[in-house]
């Protein structure tokens, strides 16, 4: 169900702030009914902690496990329960877009389940995914288009084969990018021994940023969007690769290849990633780029050894110098195609 108008302006972040000053500026709106945020209340009043009670648990990055655990997503308290103390609260489209996958299985996903939208208007055409539904609304089904607000399920608790207990449930917000549409040959050659239902929508498939760090840029009006906020993220790692091969990636986003493509002789790529693995920049190489690479051969060039993060294995040493860690391997992997 489409939400009023004047509850949408309830959602939009900051009200103002978020009304378009410009053409080019997106509407946003926070995916659930707790007005905390838009109010600038502190994290606390929002975000839903694991089972250690930490509150930082709840938020993006490197905050499980004593930093060893990465969470690619928010997870964001009910505000409102029934009798049972069940979730009541609405999950709400956070822009325009069309939902791309709907999984109803609870049983079937570590995110219980969950429903993708891809905000296909935007300058850079990012993912939103909402997780641990109790239930998705009628008429939510993969190619519907939906508006900014629009309701996609009602929060939960679904996780797989074991559900949440009733405190813990919340709703677990992603915003990012796919990697490659070609998931289901890589999922093969990976040999993992059990189906992908997800097909290219599984979690794998998909890096993220920082939703809270996204929304904080947005209300202070240092973003106008999701490209501009792509285009502010600070590159951990460069790595050059030797090939001919244009990924599918950047056919989807296209405006994060901001040089101009040769006319001819492309030899390889220069991409920047940032602390958690996400493609943030490409640039198109000639053959005197990589004229003594092996072909497929990849190259860390430039590594900011501060930026390392405890839960991701980006760089590491190797004969005396520095090669992709196990994380940004399966990144290339999917990226480029690599099978070694």
């Amino acid at each position: 169900m489409l939400l009023s108008s004047s509850r949408l302006l309830l959602l939009l972040v900051g009200s103002a702030a978020a009304l378009p000053l410009a053409a080019e500026r997106m509407r946003l709106a926070w995916p659930t009914p707790n007005p905390a945020y838009a109010r600038g209340e502190p994290v606390e009043a929002f975000i839903q902690p694991t089972v250690s009670g930490r509150v930082e648990s709840g938020l993006f990055g490197c905050v499980r496990s004593s930093g060893r655990q990465f969470h690619e997503a928010l997870d964001l308290f009910p505000i409102s329960r029934d009798a049972q103390g069940e979730p009541l609260d609405e999950v709400f489209a956070i822009a325009d877009g069309i939902v791309r996958h709907v999984s109803r299985q609870p049983g079937a996903s570590s995110y219980g389940r969950y429903v993708v939208v891809e905000h296909v208007d935007a300058a850079l055409p990012v993912m939103t995914l909402y997780a641990h539904l109790a239930s998705i609304a009628p008429g939510i089904r993969s190619g519907t288009r939906v508006q900014i607000g629009e309701t996609l399920g009602i929060m939960g608790r679904s996780a797989g084969a074991r559900a949440l207990p009733p405190e813990r449930a919340h709703l677990h917000l992603e915003i990012g990018l796919r990697l490659t549409d070609s998931f289901a040959s890589w999922y093969r050659w990976k040999g993992f021994g059990s189906k992908n239902t997800h097909g290219v929508w599984n979690g794998m498939n998909l890096v993220g940023v920082d939703p809270l760090a996204f929304y904080d840029a947005f209300r202070a009006e240092e973003v106008d969007s999701f490209l501009d906020f792509w285009q502010r993220l600070q590159p951990a790692v460069t790595v050059r690769i030797a090939t001919t091969k244009i990924p599918d990636f950047l056919k989807r986003y296209p405006a994060l290849r901001p040089a101009p493509m040769p006319l001819r002789g492309l030899a390889g790529w220069e991409v920047d990633f940032d602390p958690y693995g996400v493609p943030i920049e490409w640039r198109p190489l000639l053959s005197d780029a990589v004229e003594d690479y092996q072909r497929n051969e990849v190259r860390v060039v430039r590594f900011d050894r501060e930026a390392q993060t405890t839960c991701k294995d980006l760089v590491k040493g190797s004969a005396g110098r520095e090669v992709p860690g196990s994380d940004l391997q399966t990144n290339l992997q999917l990226l480029f195609g690599l099978r070694k």
